[in-house]
């Protein structure tokens, strides 16, 4: 049961050893979830600028690289939905801890697979594999989380649980960093490594006992993706969750994301200039890198913060902050990004508002929904949002390549990003019916 009784300690004071368990091993499985998905971002212009080499002609290469990394991008997103979805009442139906173990298996395997294509086709392929198993894990390690910590203390770890995500992505930059001498290929190859922490998971975790409670309940039912619309709180949840994941997702994927690329198209011409064709392109990927790793020390800073709001002002508040705030620092840092020294300055706080709604995803997801569908509601919900949310990334590559200038290559991705930004409005809008959890027990 939970510990609805004030207590005036810090959140970390008082937690048993278990718990400390399971927040890191869920912690480590995120956080190799998100260095994999990074990978691609930080790889995305270099791998798919090199298969595309011969086959497209070379007054077209910059421009088809941006539509087909951006169609990849929404390909991944489509499938990190799909897994989401699926694995999400798996996670219900088998367990938290068999789901997470499977789904980290996948995203390892597929994402070292990644390095041997040769063709869009194939690439696209390993991308959406690996995307089931990003889109599976987060559920299932968010309600596990969610399940094993005191209500008390509930909002500090799911938060910490997402901001860990932070550093898997700061660990992805650091990887492109030091082999950035070496082909992308090499990059992928390394995400393979994760699958090794299926094994600690299957030794140091079991299932919480609320979800074992609820499987063995007499009434139990199968967890399925129309139970979350059966009554009126439940469907209004799930509409509320949808929203708010739809801002996020596009704000962060459909966007911030693209952070590696913006950085190469403000910075070609004048190391183009001055450098040796392959020192500039060096040059490129260290410096869009370094933004990058800047960029993920502002989302750890953002998902924590988030955390920390939600507990003093509640998490409707602490969201609405986020979602203004990312609209708002969409247009500064996309328009006013003009050179290495204001690309690392502004890399922050657009890191920090872009990925401070994902806390509110660990956080706030778990506690719409009642045991039974704890795991189907959250993969539903940061899922289905996904699909939807998929256009943006799309929208903005479409949007780059239609503005794009020959005399100012990042122009296109300014007015693209600004257009882009208003999907931060979806997620306000959800707010208005969205219910406060505060202070509340993990419904049963």
């Amino acid at each position: 049961m939970d510990d609805v009784t004030p207590d005036p300690r810090p959140w970390y004071r008082g937690i048993e050893r278990y718990a400390w368990i399971v927040l890191i091993i869920a912690g480590l499985a995120w956080a190799f979830d998100s260095f994999n998905q990074n990978l691609f971002n930080l790889v995305r212009a270099d791998s798919i600028s090199h298969i595309l080499q011969g086959h497209v002609p070379t007054a077209q290469l910059e421009a088809q690289t941006r539509q087909v990394g951006a169609n990849v991008t929404a390909v991944f997103m489509v499938g990190w939905a799909i897994g989401g979805l699926i694995f999400g009442m798996i996670g219900d139906r088998l367990g938290r801890v068999r789901t997470m173990m499977i789904t980290v298996f996948v995203y390892a395997i597929f994402t070292g697979l990644n390095g041997f294509v040769h063709s869009i086709p194939a690439y696209m392929l390993c991308r959406f594999l690996t995307a089931l198993g990003v889109g599976g894990e987060f559920a299932a390690g968010a309600a596990l989380v969610a399940e094993e910590w005191p209500e008390r203390s509930r909002a500090m770890a799911s938060g910490s649980l997402q901001a860990i995500s932070g550093i898997g992505n700061m660990g992805a930059a650091l990887t492109a960093l030091a082999l950035s001498s070496y082909s992308w290929r090499a990059i992928y190859f390394v995400g393979a490594a994760p699958a090794l922490l299926v094994v600690w998971i299957q030794l140091f975790i079991h299932e919480p006992e609320r979800w074992q409670r609820a499987r063995n309940a007499p009434t139990a039912v199968p967890a399925t993706i129309p139970a979350l619309f059966t009554d009126p709180e439940l469907r209004r949840n799930t509409f509320v969750g949808l929203l708010l994941a739809i801002a996020g997702i596009g704000g962060l994927w459909g966007i911030a994301f693209f952070l590696p690329d913006f950085v190469r198209s403000i910075l070609k011409p004048a190391l183009i200039a001055h450098y040796s064709a392959p020192h500039a392109d060096a040059l490129m990927k260290r410096y869009s890198s370094g933004a990058f790793l800047v960029q993920q020390s502002g989302a750890v800073c953002g998902m924590m913060a988030y955390a920390a709001m939600s507990n003093k002002m509640g998490r409707k508040p602490a969201l609405a902050i986020a979602f203004v705030g990312g609209l708002i620092m969409t247009n500064v840092a996309f328009w006013l990004m003009r050179d290495v020294t204001s690309i690392l300055i502004l890399a922050f706080p657009l890191g920090l508002f872009a990925s401070m709604p994902f806390s509110a995803y660990a956080v706030y997801f778990p506690e719409l929904y009642p045991t039974r569908l704890r795991a189907t509601g959250i993969g539903f919900c940061y899922n289905a949002g996904r699909i939807i949310a998929a256009a943006a990334p799309f929208t903005l590559g479409k949007l780059a390549h239609d503005f794009y200038r020959a005399s100012d290559g990042a122009f296109g991705y300014r007015v693209a990003a600004s257009i882009v930004g208003f999907v931060y409005v979806v997620g306000l809008l959800g707010l208005l019916a969205a219910p406060e959890t505060r202070g509340k027990p993990l419904p049963e």
